[in-house]
């Protein structure tokens, strides 16, 4: 297998790095995370162990890496105890690495990660009432321009692995306390009782609404959703996830045949030469051809419907004449279809201002009133940079060595 590979972006003049689905380490270790039973298997077959053990040590390891949460070889009590420390010699299960991990006002919380590589990403939990979201990144960085979000300002560094998407959602359970809980003994299991534990509220809900552009990511993007789906593991249902997409028309429909999960457009203008302003792709694939794909979308239904993304820019996209323009549009497509209406979330440097309450409120109602379910969304974390469209700030504003004094500082308090 090949360290790397390398794909062509749009927009970008050389090939972008695809990531590796095994990222060397310098202690010379293979990190599991993010690979598949069969995957594990054949790594435990290659390290020296016959059929019948590396069938039944990769079933066991999976079982403590995806159900149980288990990060260390030590802890697997079923595996014999000869076993460990031939398991911890050559293998390791990883986790992203936390830089920061900030709580808003309002309950949301926010990780700054970083690869083994040293390359920062975020991602950010949204608790309610009836539901928990964890919002995850694809990339770090994105390549897409859209101009309204920060993260689109940033220069694309690589896509991320399957073990660093499906990491995130690992370390979200591990900071909220949602592994089953039970012995480790081996002798009694109660992890299939759904008696889980959280600090108020359950991961409920993925969105692939982090940094990057999820579909030009897709094979390490549906590789880490099979893990997450995975009855046998992570056991989440692709009913519970959704991938959003700036338009990348050429893979939705394997988005649909592959992964089968929940889809969402960040569609954000109904005119050409608006989209084409604030989400560059739209001058590649235009809005019809968009909406065309949407239509074909396998899992599109009424009980399944693709929600449209749309920012409310003051002066830009947010008039009455936009509104029943985007009702048009959706209707003839016959789109089974939610709006979702983003107040714009200001970050340092950008060129839009929100529209008014009184717009938005004129907006919604116009959607509404022709049937269609136009909600606008509450911004949430913005007091730690982690509403829509802000994952970049924490990031690139602070230093290293900005963030090493904070942390000192903390201690020493």
């Amino acid at each position: 297998m090949a360290d790397t590979e390398l794909m062509s972006i749009p927009g970008q003049v050389d090939p972008v790095p695809v990531a590796r689905n095994i990222t060397p380490r310098e202690d010379g270790r293979i990190d599991l995370m993010g690979l598949p039973k069969k995957r594990i298997h054949e790594l435990f077959s290659d390290a020296g162990l016959d059929a019948k053990q590396a069938k039944l040590r990769s079933k066991q390891v999976y079982h403590w890496l995806y159900h149980r949460g288990v990060t260390e070889f030590e802890a697997m009590t079923d595996i014999g105890k000869t076993m460990r420390p031939w398991l911890t010699e050559r293998f390791v299960v990883g986790r992203p690495n936390i830089v920061e991990a900030q709580h808003s006002s309002d309950g949301t919380r926010k990780w700054l990660l970083q690869t083994d590589d040293g390359h920062d990403f975020e991602m950010v939990f949204i608790p309610d009432a009836d539901r928990g979201t964890l919002c995850i990144s694809s990339q770090v960085g994105c390549t897409l321009n859209c101009t309204f979000c920060a993260t689109g300002t940033m220069r694309l560094v690589r896509n991320l692995t399957p073990g660093e998407i499906v990491g995130q959602v690992m370390l979200a359970r591990d900071a909220l306390g949602e592994w089953p809980k039970g012995r480790m003994d081996g002798l009694e299991d109660d992890a299939d009782t759904g008696h889980y534990s959280a600090d108020g509220r359950l991961l409920t809900n993925i969105v692939l609404m982090g940094m990057g552009e999820p579909l030009y990511n897709f094979d390490n993007v549906r590789d880490a959703m099979k893990l997450v789906m995975d009855g046998e593991g992570l056991a989440l249902s692709k009913r519970r996830i959704t991938l959003s997409t700036s338009g990348v028309v050429p893979m939705m429909e394997r988005c649909a045949a592959e992964i089968g999960v929940n889809l969402a457009i960040s569609l954000h203008a109904v005119t050409k030469p608006v989209r084409d302003e604030i989400v560059p792709l739209n001058r590649k694939y235009g809005i019809e051809e968009l909406l065309q794909a949407c239509a074909d979308y396998p899992k599109a239904s009424n009980s399944r419907r693709i929600t449209f993304e749309y920012v409310m820019l003051k002066d830009k996209n947010d008039s009455d004449e936009d509104a029943h323009e985007l009702v048009r549009l959706l209707k003839e497509f016959d789109l089974p279809a939610k709006v979702n209406l983003i107040p714009f979330n200001p970050w340092p440097g950008a060129e839009y201002e929100c529209s008014t309450p009184e717009r938005i409120k004129s907006f919604s109602n116009i959607v509404f009133e022709n049937g269609i379910s136009a909600p606008v969304r509450t911004p949430r974390g913005r007091d730690i940079d982690a509403a829509c469209g802000q994952l970049k700030t924490a990031a690139q504003k602070k230093s290293r060595a900005e963030r090493d004094r904070e942390a000192a500082a903390t201690e020493q308090a």
